[in-house]
């Protein structure tokens, strides 16, 4: 005889559902005794919670939860990916523009970096997107100072270990020498900290640029530095389907177009004024 399964869902699920935070984010706040629910104050996120309970999130009733949305945004340097920065530095959340709602981001870009960051009002769709289980590419097009050589690069192929930490194997292209640096295109799966620069540190290279140019499907195209355009949803549904994305890629029929183009020209536009 099997149990039944509990009615409702996770009250951290249902936080990120609607936008509040990620799910790991919101089973702080609740640690924190920010959340109440149904008039009392929760002490843990092992709670399940259906439409007819009333959520309240810093005094705030807990708005329905929205449809998942995603936007591209070019992050310029000199930024942080953070809500607030304790050194006062600028962060990206400051420089958007104010029609955007409440959006979290789909993993990181270092202060010094830019390119391409996707950005969501789903907390749920920012967690399945850095899964590494979601098996996406993200290519970068990276400046190095010096003259690397495919011996130079070819340690990272094959994935190494930095202060006993296993990097995976990246995709290193040399694209070309421009006088004492060159330019390279950087693929990898794993998003851990300054990953990119330290792999390239590692083989004496040193980054003076990296700029993110996709993230799986998602390109950077020709999106100026510091706008952001929102993903068509049926693009965005073809992408999140239950085929993996490599499988996807490889059904795509002839002639159609890139996913991310069309995004590009059916989707709102917002720049910051």
């Amino acid at each position: 005889m099997t149990e039944d399964k509990p009615e409702g869902e996770r009250i951290a699920k249902r936080l990120a559902r609607a936008g509040v935070a990620s799910r790991r984010e919101a089973e702080r706040m609740i640690e924190a005794g920010r959340v109440k629910l149904n008039g009392k104050v929760l002490t843990s996120p092992a709670v399940n919670v259906t439409l007819r309970d009333k959520v309240l999130v810093d005094g705030k009733p807990l708005a329905d939860p929205e449809q998942a949305r995603l936007w591209r945004y070019h992050k310029p340097s000199g930024l942080v990916t953070t809500a607030r920065d304790e050194q006062g530095r600028p962060t990206v959340f400051e420089r958007l523009p104010p029609e955007l709602p409440r959006v979290v981001s789909i993993g990181r870009l270092d202060l010094n970096s830019e390119g391409l960051l996707l950005l969501t009002n789903d907390g749920e769709l920012k967690r399945r997107l850095e899964l590494p289980s979601t098996g996406w590419m993200r290519k970068y097009r990276v400046r190095v100072h010096g003259s690397p050589t495919a011996e130079t690069l070819a340690p990272l192929g094959r994935g190494i270990t930095i202060d006993g930490e296993r990097f995976q194997p990246m995709t290193v292209t040399m694209d070309r020498q421009q006088g004492a640096n060159a330019w390279l295109t950087v693929g990898l799966r794993e998003g851990r900290n300054r990953e990119i620069r330290r792999a390239l540190e590692s083989v004496g290279l040193t980054v003076n640029r990296l700029i993110r140019i996709s993230y799986g499907p998602f390109q950077l195209g020709d999106l100026a530095p510091g706008a952001v355009e929102e993903v068509r949803p049926r693009v965005l549904a073809d992408q999140l389907g239950s085929r993996p994305p490599a499988e996807k890629a490889a059904n795509r029929p002839r002639g159609r177009p890139q996913d991310q183009a069309g995004a590009r020209r059916s989707a709102t536009k917002l720049r910051k004024k």
